[in-house]
This record gives C-alpha cells, sequence and structure tokens, in this order.
C-alpha cells in the first residue's frame, strides 16, 4: 500500500480537510483505497508525507488532438507527415500531458487509425502517457473542416458506413463535424456542415454499436442540429457569427434544460495569441462562456489540444485558471470542470476524475493548497496514473 500525506484533497467535488491535520489518499496496486485522516498502516504500507500540498484526481482532458503537432498550419503538418511521424509525434505529447497531471484524453481527430494504435500502445505503460479514448477520423463533408484526418462523407448512407467501419475498427466514440472550424483553409465555423437528418443518422449508427457521439459545432445553427439529433456532447458551443459571437438566451436555455455536456475548448497557453479571427471575437466570447456557466448548463472545460501553438498538450490546468479569473467561478467549481465533470460526461466517471474508494488510482499532487489558490495546478511535485509514479514533473 502507498500513501500520500497531504495538507489537503479535493476529491473530484469538494475539498476535504481533517481538522487541522493532514489527509491521507491511500493506493493499493492500482486503485484507491480509502480517503481521510491518517490511521494504522499495516508495516509493509508506505507513507509518504508531502507537506503542504493538495491531492486530487488525475485530470480529464476530454478535447485533445495527441497527433497533430501545435503548428499554426495543422494541414501542412499532416501532409509532409506519414503514419510514423504523427505516432511519433503523439508519444512525446502524451508524455507531455501525463507530466501536468492530465492521466485521461479524449482524442478527437487524428487521421486514419493511428490514434487508436497510439491508444493501444499507452496502455501497455502508465508512465508512457494518460489513459486514451480515441475518435479516429471526424466525420466531415467533402473537403470540410479536417477533411485532411479521412472521414469525408458526402450524405446519410456514407456516414452510417463509416460509423459502422470506425467501429468495427474499435473506437471508443464518434466524432461529427457539425459546422466548419478555424484550422481549415475554405472552412468556415458558422457555416452548418450537415443538417439534422445526417447528424441523426451518425448517432443512430453509433449507438446502435454502443459508441457515443461528439458533435463539434460552433454556429448557433449547428449547435441546435447537435442538441436536436441527440448526439452526447457538444464541442466548442462559441456560437460564432461570420464576423462575432451571437446571442441566443433560447438556444442557450434548451441546452440548460436538456442536460447535454457541453465542452467548452478555452484554456490556451497564457501570453501565446490566438488566431486573429478568435482575437477579434474574445470580449464576446468572454460573456458568451459566463452566460453559459450561469445558465447551468452542464459545462466542463477541455483543449483542443495540439491545433495550434496556444494549444500545448498539458494546458488543461491553465483552463482551471481562466474558469476562476473570466469565468468567475470558486476553485472547487473550476477544478471539477477538469476532473469529475469531464469524466461523468465520457461516461467512465465511476473510476476516473474523483479520488474515492474502488476509483483508478489516478492522483495529481499540487504544491500548496489548491482551495486558496487555483495556480497550484501549474506547480505539480507528483503524478500517479494506475497507481504507477511517473516521472517527477516540472512547473509549467
Amino acid at each position: 500500500m502507498h500513501v500520500l500525506r497531504v495538507a489537503q484533497v479535493f476529491d473530484g467535488e469538494r475539498f476535504v480537510a481533517s481538522g487541522n491535520g493532514p489527509v491521507d489518499v491511500a493506493l493499493d496496486g492500482g486503485a484507491v483505497v480509502s480517503v481521510g485522516p491518517p490511521v494504522d498502516y499495516a508495516s509493509d504500507a508506505s507513507v509518504e508525507d508531502l507537506g503542504d500540498a493538495t491531492a486530487l484526481p488525475g485530470l480529464v482532458d476530454a478535447h485533445q488532438h495527441l497527433t497533430w503537432d501545435c503548428s499554426p498550419d495543422p494541414l501542412g503538418w499532416h501532409t509532409a507527415s506519414d503514419d510514423t511521424d504523427l505516432r511519433g509525434r503523439g508519444r512525446e505529447n502524451a508524455r507531455r500531458a501525463l507530466a501536468a497531471g492530465v492521466t485521461t484524453v479524449r482524442d478527437l481527430g487524428g487521421r486514419g487509425l493511428v490514434t487508436l494504435a497510439l491508444r493501444d500502445e499507452l496502455a501497455a505503460d502508465p508512465t508512457a502517457g494518460p489513459a486514451v479514448l480515441a475518435a479516429g477520423p471526424a466525420l466531415t463533408t467533402p473537403g470540410g473542416h479536417c477533411w485532411f484526418l479521412g472521414g469525408e462523407c458526402a450524405d446519410a448512407v456514407q456516414l452510417r458506413t463509416t460509423v459502422g467501419r470506425l467501429a468495427a475498427a474499435g473506437v471508443d466514440v464518434v466524432k461529427v463535424m457539425a459546422t466548419g472550424g478555424n484550422v481549415t483553409p475554405g472552412s468556415a465555423p458558422h457555416e452548418s456542415q450537415f443538417g439534422i437528418a445526417e447528424l441523426r443518422a451518425v448517432v443512430e449508427s453509433a449507438h446502435a454499436a454502443g459508441l457515443p457521439v461528439a458533435a463539434h459545432a460552433h454556429g448557433t445553427g449547428g449547435v441546435a442540429d447537435a442538441l436536436a439529433a441527440g448526439v452526447d456532447t457538444i464541442e466548442h458551443v462559441t456560437f460564432m457569427t461570420a464576423d462575432g459571437i451571437a446571442r441566443d438566451p433560447g438556444l442557450v436555455e434548451r441546452l440548460a434544460t436538456a442536460g447535454v455536456p457541453l465542452s467548452l475548448t478555452g484554456a490556451s497557453l497564457p501570453g501565446t495569441p490566438p488566431a486573429p479571427a478568435l482575437a477579434a471575437r474574445f470580449p464576446a466570447l468572454i460573456e458568451h462562456v459566463r452566460e453559459l456557466l450561469a445558465s447551468g448548463a452542464r459545462c466542463f472545460f477541455s483543449t483542443d489540444a495540439g491545433i495550434g501553438p496556444a494549444k500545448p498538450h498539458d494546458v488543461l490546468p491553465h483552463g482551471a485558471v481562466m474558469i476562476v479569473e473570466i469565468g468567475r467561478k470558486s476553485v472547487a467549481r473550476a477544478v471539477a470542470m477538469c476532473t469529475s465533470g469531464p469524466a461523468d460526461a465520457l461516461g467512465i466517471g465511476d473510476s476516473v476524475g474523483r479520488l474515492r474508494v474502488g476509483a483508478r488510482a489516478d492522483v495529481l499532487v499540487v504544491q500548496g493548497r489548491l482551495s486558496d489558490d487555483v495556480s497550484a495546478l501549474l506547480r505539480p511535485v507528483r503524478v500517479l496514473h494506475q497507481g504507477v509514479d511517473v516521472a517527477r514533473p516540472t512547473a509549467h
């Protein structure tokens, strides 16, 4: 048994303290066996006193692109790289994510089946990278957003066929581009790519195969159609227009009432300028995020890591800081949006995203008391993945 002794614990939902004394997180193999005040352990237990530190669940980043290179030209990267290059870059990005305490990643778009091979490789070694849920290529229109990943489909028939092929290949989730996006030349994020009928075809086919559907959607039309089609998560949800951000209180209310999980991919590296199209919209986008957070909609935070210089694969802790500073939320709410919130949205909340008896032993320990300072997330001192101690991380 390995016991981590810290000043406080965030269990995925709330902070746990033990009066004025320390709190222990006891791990046995790959599982959490207790969280609470120190007790008398068996003689073979190893107790590691980490002092004035906070233990929390490993972070869950529900929107990454592990095999992308964070350059401003994703199309150029994919054009110049073969699958060996992509998988090698994925290994590097996975190690970087894990060192920051990201122990679970949902990869929502890689070329062909390379991310499935990477997923299986990482699963064999807990120190190599996070656990991965992989979508493979995102479904898109011919020449549409991220067409270079290999998921082009012209109509509902092709969408159903491709979902079946991906299910047979072993994907964990199906990704569909309900709207265009920012990183593909000729694609506009405010414009819808598929209508309700096509999106329903994806949802029906995926659900029949036991797979959830994540819908990329920026414009309000695409968001509304994804909601109506019954997707399992909606990604981005920015309400972009041709030149700004739309206000649509009615749609916000419908999203909140439906309870569909919304993946807000706003985590970015401070000091790295966003793309010009996003920079011009930034003030309105902040107000839009605040409206979503205040509405009661089921929001969690993620990164879209890999798509550009502002999105490295260890950036999720900065997202929690943003939620507190920009979203005006408590530290507990912000950290839950990066742990238990995404875990529940992905249907894995019983095993990850929380420190509780029986959960997977994915633990991030940060310097200081997180309840007093959310930026403690940027000071990791220990990461354990499936109970295995990962190489000592470095602060951001």
